[in-house]
């Protein structure tokens, strides 16, 4: 039945499928016209798809928070029991001097043997234990204006920031001048960098990010929230020059020391991906070159700092993006997995840390691994053969998305991948002795999960193109639920929704299948003519057509095509989820070969008998922004009417990371600087161009937005613009309503 199921899906998005949303049953004459403030985020009648919010483990039962009441849930049928209650809970919190709660849905339950839960409140945090009903735990330090608290629950160690310095446990860290920052993200968040601490496996120690920016020319943004207006000066390194430099410390709250890694120069130097060893004794990141074609997994003495090997490098051509760091085996302190695209899809390797040290890491093809495996199963489960340090533990034409956890008891690692569909993300289990694959969940959608603490349970939060949202438990030993929790109902009921296609089309080198979407009014008649706006972000790390709810169609789509629009996305290569080839061939020509896909999906759309072939349009957003820019100057005979939200107009003033890896610096191509700076395209805009940009954009600045329109007036063309005071690189919160009607008006005007 699984494989039918997803051979139907398979063949309904290889040729069309059509989904009118769930309102056929209903009478047409009852059903309203949605407004945006229906379908905008930040709208007062927006249409949120139910959902149960903060669900967790404690162990290997759910915790099911609400408002009022928390609850436990049993994983084998889902029977409730009350844990706890906010007014119980209040009151012990009230005897303790510490402020009450609103709701459980901020609890976490970290402590699988003991029946405590972490209140984060405005002290920092506290303890508090249901059995007892006494808060056991409460943290009382200075209240500094802090951030980024970051709590162990083993040792019960907090760090958090205070401005740019680090503090651990009240007492402070770092004394840093303006200029140099601690504790906090750096490298601008690429490589999967999220926070700047991180606590040891035990909590005795806490690895943190230094990151000197003071060479870093600063950048002007102005906030006119003051009668005068203040100067905003962030740091922002531009694609080509100076950037900052990062050092990693190791700090121990016992002896009050600071170590920082031995690791030279950081000149030009990207530190990412760190993790420890689960004897807390070495410290791992994974360490890239300024050109991001090197990288280096590098082993760490957290005593002294000192480097004490090198123990996987990779390169490539084009470049190599690390986003995971490594993960040890829970079974084995001497085995970790280490993540890699070296094949063409990120895919696990298995590494044995003391043949690492021993002899030279061999870097194993796919083809090499597979033959490996008989010579595994003769040296026992778990190891590894003689004379090799690591093999490939997942391989295909698919990708693995994430690793989720681990069954220790059966040896297993859970994960995220897409091997039925690159539309889907389905959950995994993975034998480590010998890489056998095994699907946990239904096959079906999108898959968001969480895996209990032994790796038995997981709670299963999916959607598929006719399901909004179910949520379910599931055993990880055959896949199926055990408790169903939740299914969602479709959250336009009563309201006019279109109809949904989706199908695939050649991308422009004639070989690579590419992904649409397509929606229709209501009413769609076939022997009448319609206006085309294609939605385009085309991007790396970017995905707009996945198989979950509505195949990820937006609010603003959903209600364009009510108004009479065919709304029009396709996924061109340089897009992810499709391999390092589909990504890659757009390297060093951003926008190029994406463009050119797009035409082809508009070649199709002419082949359409009920498309307008001279009303098209065209709207993106960031790197969308670009593409919409793109389309119109390129393009100009095809598109009539773009709308361009914080786009990036010239490569030179993006960021060093992003930037650098996808383009190298403008010194090393300066031929694709020029190819992709739209400036030079100026004088080729015929049609109606809308710019939108948020004064206070510090991913996109606003210098891309300004000086295209002055080589606009320069060639005499003429482009709109409009900017969004007090936003940053999207407009969010309750203007995000309002953008999109500004949005829609532009192509109600001109379209």
């Amino acid at each position: 039945m699984k494989k039918l199921i997803r051979g139907l899906l398979a063949t309904l998005l290889a040729t069309a499928a059509l989904y009118p949303m769930n309102t056929m049953a209903q009478d047409p004459s009852s059903l309203k016209m949605p407004t945006l403030e229906d379908l905008i985020p930040g709208g007062e009648t927006y249409r949120y798809t139910e959902n149960l919010y903060e669900l967790q483990w404690w162990g290997d039962q759910c915790i099911k928070p609400e408002i009022d009441s928390l609850f436990a849930l049993n994983p084998k049928n889902g029977r409730e029991t009350l844990l706890a209650t906010r007014e119980a809970v209040n009151r012990a919190l009230e005897q303790a001097g510490v402020p009450k709660l609103s709701h459980f849905y901020n609890v976490r339950t970290p402590w699988t043997d003991r029946t405590e839960m972490l209140l984060p409140v405005s002290q920092k945090y506290a303890v508090y234990n249901w059995e007892t009903g006494q808060v056991t735990t409460r943290d009382d330090l200075p209240k500094e204006p802090a951030a980024n608290y970051d709590l162990n629950t083993e040792s019960l160690n907090l760090a958090y920031t205070v401005k740019n310095n680090l503090y651990v446990n009240g007492k402070q860290v770092t004394n840093e001048p303006e200029g140099i920052v601690c504790g906090q993200s750096v490298h601008r968040n690429e490589f999967g960098i999220s926070k700047g601490t991180f606590w040891s496996p035990k909590g005795t120690l806490l690895a943190f990010y230094r990151m000197n920016e003071s060479m870093v020319t600063p950048y002007p943004l102005v906030d006119i929230t003051q009668r005068i207006a203040i100067l905003d000066r962030i740091r922002y390194p531009m694609a080509g020059m100076l950037s900052h430099k990062v050092k990693v410390g190791i700090y121990n709250p016992a002896t009050d020391k600071v170590v920082y890694l031995d690791a030279g120069d950081p000149k030009n130097r990207y530190f990412t991906n760190i993790s420890w060893a689960p004897d807390e004794r070495s410290l791992f990141l994974i360490e890239l070159n300024r050109d991001q074609n090197h990288a280096k997994l590098c082993q760490y003495d957290a005593q002294t700092g000192k480097l004490m090997q090198v123990l996987i490098e990779e390169r490539h051509p084009k470049y190599v993006e690390p986003q995971q760091p490594i993960v040890f085996l829970p079974w084995d302190s001497n085995k970790f997995i280490y993540q890699s695209q070296r094949d063409g899809y990120n895919h696990l390797y298995l590494y044995d840390l003391e043949r690492l040290h021993a002899i030279q890491p061999q870097e194993l093809t796919k083809e090499e691994a597979e033959k490996l495996w008989n010579t595994i199963e003769k040296a026992g489960k778990g190891k590894t053969p003689t004379g090799v340090a690591g093999v490939q533990l997942t391989s295909g034409p698919w990708l693995v998305q994430s690793i989720l956890g681990f069954n220790a008891k059966k040896k297993e690692v859970i994960i995220a991948a897409t091997k039925e569909s690159s539309l889907q993300s389905n959950i995994y289990k993975v034998r480590v002795k010998d890489g056998k694959l095994a699907l946990v969940d239904n096959g079906q959608g999108v898959h968001y999960v969480q895996l209990s603490a032994s790796g038995t349970y997981v709670i299963d939060n999916w959607s598929s193109p006719q399901v909004p949202r179910s949520i379910d438990i599931r055993a990880t030993s055959d896949g199926k639920e055990t408790a169903h929790l939740l299914t969602a109902e479709d959250p336009f009921k009563g309201l006019v929704m279109p109809t949904v296609e989706t199908g695939t089309l050649k991308a422009a080198d004639g070989k690579t299948d590419l992904y649409w979407r397509m929606l229709k009014p209501r009413d769609f008649d076939p022997t009448k003519k319609y206006p085309v706006i294609v939605y385009v972000y085309g991007g790396p790390h970017a995905q707009m057509i996945t198989a979950n709810w509505m195949y990820t169609a937006r609010g603003w789509d959903l209600y364009m095509a009510n108004k009479g629009y065919i709304m029009f996305t396709l996924d061109n290569r340089g897009t992810s989820n499709r391999g390092l080839e589909f990504e890659n061939c757009t390297f060093r020509h951003l926008g190029i070969e994406e463009g050119k896909d797009q035409v082809k999906g508009i070649e199709y759309l002419k082949t359409l008998p009920y498309v307008d072939a001279s009303r098209i349009g065209v709207h993106g957003w960031s790197f969308g922004g670009h593409m919409t820019t793109a389309l119109m100057l390129r393009y100009p005979e095809i598109f009539k009417v773009g709308v361009a939200g914080g786009p990036v107009i010239d490569w030179k003033y993006y960021e060093v990371m992003y930037g650098e890896r996808y383009m190298d610096t403008p010194e090393q191509n300066p031929e694709g600087y020029k190819q992709c700076d739209l400036k030079q395209y100026a004088g080729n805009l015929k049609g109606h161009l809308l710019l939108i940009h948020d004064d206070h954009d510090d991913t996109c600045v606003p210098q891309h937005t300004l000086s295209f329109i002055k080589a606009c007036v320069d060639a005499r063309t003429y482009p709109d613009l409009f900017i969004y005071p007090c936003h940053k690189h999207n407009v969010l919160g309750r203007d995000r309503v309002h953008l999109h009607e500004k949005i829609t008006r532009y192509f109600e005007d001109y379209l």
